[in-house]
């Protein structure tokens, strides 16, 4: 990897679906950095797309995902080094303790502030992958 361009591999992020902006968000966020952003409608395609592709990091919308908290578990127990960013309108404290009890990288409240979801991916990428790719 290019440290210097923040150049790599194609990475993938997954994200759920939601229908708001959302998508059209993140795609503005990713493609002028060449990440391939897939999108999962429900719990069974996320679980299948993961199956699938590698994936570098996981971004699970608490309120769009009927089953955000069973994706997580079978994120952690079958793909344990997928990191994983929560997003939940007005997180309550169970919550918190539960999705950081498995080691998800962060949790952004919505309305997402893009800035914000760009610094914790900026952090996720340099630690994780070495990657300059969002600074």
């Amino acid at each position: 990897m290019n440290r210097a361009t923040g150049t790599t591999e194609h990475m993938n992020v997954l994200a759920s679906q939601a229908g708001w902006a959302w998508p059209v968000a993140l795609r503005q966020l990713f493609e002028p950095r060449g990440v391939n952003l897939l999108m999962a409608r429900d719990s069974n395609e996320f679980v299948n797309i993961l199956s699938q592709r590698r994936i570098h990091t996981t971004i699970i919308d608490a309120d769009a995902t009927a089953d955000a908290m069973g994706v997580l578990r079978i994120i952690r127990l079958q793909y344990p080094m997928v990191p994983c960013i929560v997003l939940k309108k007005q997180p309550e404290r169970n919550l918190l303790t539960e999705v950081l009890d498995m080691d998800v990288f962060g949790v952004v409240d919505k309305p997402v502030n893009i800035d914000i979801l760009k610094g914790l991916l900026n952090r996720l990428f340099v630690k994780r992958y070495d990657s300059l790719i969002f600074s």
